[in-house]
């Protein structure tokens, strides 16, 4: 007797458990389906579902439902989780959780219209195995729990042994077990597919629970190699008629060879990005580098500098330590602790050969020299975007020294600079920004352009206490997905601390970019430029001589990036500075890269 029992059970449960948890999935997801949709869509989804549930149940109780019934989709959105968590929460409770139905009606949002309504009033007149939330809702528009999917087992489990121990002879139909049967059949190639699926889902994420560096962090990892020299003769004379380095007066006659030997230097990047709510990020970044840039002593000028030359002897530091995070909808907010630039937050830059890793190989190259910051200490940057049209964008860099509380160091009583930034995007492919920044500089540590022009745009007045007005263009205009046309202005005004003394200087470049050049992720440029130069001061050094540029320097530049693989690119290019420190005594100095960049 007890084996007959438990075969009718064994018998029985397919049918009504499957039809139960079909039912929960997908009553009210298709409101517009019609009495002939029902009536086919019930009987595979018991289907489905008696397949599945041969199997241990998967921990989302979202991917039974979707077995159950592909219009049901599994969601990660953090409000759903949330409301799963909350659902999970209700039917954990042993007690005051639902209630058995005896009609489909008392279920106030199951309507007729509802396409597994007859599914529904079939399990409930026939097996009586119902079970609703306490306000008479059946809520079937929402993914089942496995606290709600053990509470509706059991419950169709007990109407079941009650029909046996009644001796009901039609408790199940040979026509219901012929139907399950022909769709398990029919379905079986999908059914083994998805039981695959999940068998490998669920190995991958135990794998990548036992390896997760972090549950909030993930590491964003960049390293270059990079094979480098320069050739020319070495720059010693910069406007009116001065020399550069202590040169003698005496060697005014010849130029000095090329002083530079091939190096091969390293650069590290660890970016740990760790993020709280999903919308915002704190950024950690470890680096270490052994260049040597290509100025002073080397080459004479600043002008060719590479875009990625930091040096340190190969010790780790913090390069970088900022807080990125919204403010409602429209506004971003980034606070910086050390090291911050402008356009390393929030204020952009437009140019496509901004990042030093994979952007342009010249420091003068990479973006508009008044969007960098000669105080690069702590700080904040924004960005409110009126609509997508418009943005405000701002923000202030202290001293290097702003953990210092000393004199001429702190936030606010060392060097720093503030920027104030309008982005326009009246069309898709054109972009437009406007800015305007001031900087002081009370004296010892001047650097006004950045060490992107000549000595004396650097230092207009030695190192005296320096203030500086500067209004920044720039412009990137895509003509088409593969080609991009763009530049920048800059003007700046300076003025020397307790004196009338000024200085106008001027830079500025244009551009193509070539994305996808011959391949996807590839990008081919070209650029050309005029770096910093100083076109009238009234400052005179010592000797009388007023510190300006006679001569313009030129600055081209050409490279290919070409995408080795997803994670290694390949950099070649070459720079050529004409007029090198603006003086077109000194011989044209020719920088050639090759630059490889591993991102991970």
């Amino acid at each position: 007797m007890m084996s007959k029992t438990i075969w009718k059970s064994l018998l029985a449960t397919p049918a009504l458990l499957s039809a139960m948890v079909a039912a929960s999935a997908i009553v009210g997801s298709n409101p517009a389906a019609n009495a002939a949709e029902t009536a086919s869509a019930a009987p595979k989804a018991a289907t489905v579902e008696h397949a599945v549930g041969s199997a241990p149940l998967p921990e989302n109780p979202a991917i039974v439902a979707d077995a159950a019934a592909t219009q049901v989709q599994p969601t990660t959105s953090t409000a759903s989780l949330n409301q799963v968590a909350s659902d999970s929460a209700e039917g954990a409770a042993s007690t005051g959780i639902v209630g058995q139905v005896t009609s489909v009606s008392q279920l106030s949002d199951v309507k007729p219209t509802d396409w597994a309504f007859q599914a529904l009033q079939s399990l409930v007149e026939r097996y009586g195995c119902i079970v609703g939330y306490p306000d008479k809702t059946y809520r079937g528009n929402r993914a089942l729990t496995r606290y709600e999917f053990a509470a509706g087992l059991n419950a169709c489990m007990d109407r079941i042994n009650e029909l046996i121990a009644a001796g009901t002879a039609d408790l199940v139909k040979k026509e219901d077990l012929l139907a399950v049967q022909k769709l398990q059949e029919e379905f079986a190639a999908e059914l083994a597919t998805l039981r695959g699926r999940v068998d490998a889902l669920e190995a991958r994420t135990a794998t990548l629970e036992k390896q997760q560096f972090s549950t909030t962090t993930k590491l964003v990892g960049e390293v270059l190699f990079t094979i480098a020299d320069t050739f020319g003769d070495r720059a010693i004379r910069n406007g009116r008629g001065g020399f550069l380095n202590g040169v003698n007066a005496g060697n005014a006659g010849r130029l000095e060879d090329d002083q530079t030997q091939t190096i091969f230097a390293n650069r590290v990047r660890l970016n740990f990005d760790t993020s709280f709510t999903g919308k915002d990020r704190l950024r950690t970044r470890l680096q270490a580098g052994n260049f040597t840039s290509f100025s002073g002593a080397f080459t004479g000028t600043n002008e060719t500098r590479l875009g990625f030359d930091d040096g340190g002897g190969n010790a780790f530091g913090i390069d970088e330590l900022n807080y990125r995070f919204p403010l409602g909808d429209s506004l971003r907010v980034q606070i910086d602790a050390t090291k911050n630039e402008f356009y390393d937050g929030l204020v952009t830059s437009l140019s496509p050969f901004t990042p030093s890793g994979v952007g342009a190989l010249s420091r003068f190259g990479r973006l508009n020299s008044t969007l960098r910051s000669g105080a690069a200490g702590a700080g904040f940057t924004f960005d409110y975007k009126f609509n997508p049209a418009f943005s405000l964008q701002g923000g202030y860099i202290s001293d290097t020294n702003s953990n210092d509380p000393g004199n001429k160091n702190g936030l606010f009583n060392g060097a720093y600079s503030a920027i104030g930034q309008v982005v326009i995007r009246p069309a898709k492919p054109l972009e437009i920004a406007l800015s305007y920044v001031r900087s002081y500089y009370p004296g010892g540590d001047v650097n006004v352009t950045a060490s992107t022009g000549s000595a004396y745009a650097s230092t207009p007045f030695l190192n005296n206490p320096t203030s500086v007005d500067t209004l920044g263009a720039q412009v990137n205009f895509r003509l088409s997905p593969q080609f991009i046309i763009g530049g920048w202005f800059g003007y700046y005004k300076a003025y020397q601390g307790r004196s009338s003394n000024e200085a106008e200087i001027y830079t500025g470049a244009v551009y193509l970019a070539f994305p996808d050049l011959g391949k996807k992720g590839n990008l081919g440029g070209i650029i050309v430029g005029v770096p910093a130069k100083v076109t009238g001061n009234d400052f005179r050094n010592a000797a009388g001589v007023r510190r300006f540029d006679d001569d313009t320097s030129f600055h081209v530049e050409a490279l290919y990036r070409y995408q080795l693989t997803n994670n290694i690119a390949l950099t070649p290019g070459v720079i050529v500075i004409f007029n090198p420190e603006g003086n077109n005594d000194n011989a044209t100095q020719y920088v050639g890269v090759l630059r490889t960049t591993f991102s991970f």
